[in-house]
């Protein structure tokens, strides 16, 4: 089975993210690649602490990050990038990465029984990264 794992664009914060995100999952991170390491990339000096690459180990799965150069334009944070969506193994974890990963964002749809029968919630980070939390207790159950 194919494992999903997202990668999210920042304009200069990926850092400061990703140390949030680990804040909430917990996780360590896998590589982390400045602008500066890579030689031969032309970036300006003021962007050459910023994030090439970074990944946080969630579980099984990873997240990928990076910060947009200015010289290559400004990501639009309140566009729709797609949402990471999240399975919870239980409404425990679910409030739990809901009520952390919400600090400072908006929410859409707070944690409530879906009418699909799960546990379910949407928001948008304080990075405005969009994000789905799901527990259904009939794939645990089978699980």
């Amino acid at each position: 089975m194919a494992i999903i794992n997202p990668s999210i664009n920042f304009n200069g914060n990926a850092e400061e993210a990703f140390l949030f995100y680990q804040s909430v999952f917990g996780g360590n991170f896998g590589k982390i690649v400045r602008f500066k390491d890579l030689s031969g990339y032309p970036i300006e000096e003021s962007e050459a602490g910023k994030i090439m690459h970074i990944t946080l180990a969630i579980g099984n799965n990873v997240l990928i990050g990076n910060d947009v150069p200015q010289s290559m334009g400004r990501v639009n944070e309140q566009e729709n990038r797609s949402k990471i969506s999240i399975s919870a193994a239980s409404r425990e974890e679910a409030d739990h990465l809901f009520n952390g990963l919400t600090a400072g964002g908006s929410v859409e749809v707070p944690m409530n029984d879906s009418p699909w029968g799960s546990y379910f919630g949407m928001f948008r980070d304080k990075y405005g990264i969009e994000w789905m939390i799901d527990f259904n207790p009939d794939e645990q159950a089978g699980a």
